[in-house]
């Protein structure tokens, strides 16, 4: 019998702290097959999205925001290539939140997100966010413990008020293993053409892996609700990371199920010579 919702499988409930030292990175559970069968059943699934996300553009009423989060090499910027390929890119934003500008320091730690949440009838795309100021603060130490335990509660209140605005939110952490990490960190190295994606911030912040995974298994209990809950997915092996989240955005947009508008007049009589 097929699993009616195979996503609540990554699902995380919501004030439970997940052990990610136990997750298997290289998991495939649930998946339509080995990696051709499954990048098939994604490439079928391509059209389903399109088609949804078309909707969602039409009715232009509510809005889907893809919160993606995860260490580096994680798999995050192939989700966005590769899950996101057939959609229309009208209805499409994706922003990556990068060390703050002086500008962006200038202000409260949520302005810079809350400028770029996508609009009525969009799908946004986070390729890191907010979550970044419970993270990278804390395991570098740029600012007081009680300074970031308290975004935690703030950035509840932030995904409460979008929710209530008509945002529905979706947050996956991608979990990869410290040996793919290593091998992708590795092909980045030795492949001119990928060079530019690599460094040396990013070996500072390997040698912090378990402070890291820590502040990562917390951020997931103290922000997960159920308006707007965590899924933690397996990333070593790509096409099951793409096929799963893909999954996980289909089973929301179908929720979600928009529709196509009435017209706006009366179009029975209309001919046209």
């Amino acid at each position: 019998m097929t699993d009616p919702k195979p996503g609540a499988r990554w699902l995380v409930q919501p004030g439970m702290r997940p052990d990610l030292a136990a997750v298997d990175t290289r998991a495939t559970d649930g998946a339509p097959g080995g990696k051709h069968d499954t990048k098939a059943a994604t490439d079928a699934l391509d059209e389903e999205l399109f088609g949804l996300q078309d909707r969602l553009w039409a009715e232009n009423e509510r809005a889907l925001l893809l919160v993606l989060q995860g260490l580096d090499a994680s798999g995050k910027d192939g989700v966005v290539k590769n899950v996101f390929k057939g959609v229309n890119p009208q209805g499409v934003t994706v922003k990556s939140f990068k060390e703050p500008t002086e500008e962006e320091l200038g202000h409260d730690f949520l302005w810079r997100v809350h400028r770029v949440v996508p609009a009525r009838g969009q799908i946004g795309i986070f390729n890191r966010s907010h979550y970044e100021d419970v993270l990278v603060v804390r395991v570098e130490g740029l600012m007081p413990e009680p300074a970031w335990r308290a975004r935690y509660r703030m950035i509840r209140d932030f995904e409460h008020l979008l929710v209530g605005e008509g945002t529905t939110i979706v947050k996956i952490h991608l979990v990869v293993s410290r040996e793919e990490q290593a091998e992708r960190f590795r092909k980045r190295l030795e492949d001119p053409e990928k060079q530019w994606k690599f460094a040396t911030s990013d070996l500072r912040a390997r040698q912090r892996w378990d402070e890291y995974r820590e502040a990562y298994e917390e951020m997931i209990a103290e922000t997960g609700t159920a308006e707007s809950p965590w899924h933690v997915v397996p990333a070593d092996r790509k096409w099951y990371r793409d096929w799963a989240t893909q999954t996980i955005l289909l089973e929301t947009l179908r929720a979600m199920d928009p529709r196509y508008p009435e017209p706006r007049e009366d179009l029975s009589g209309v001919t046209i010579d």
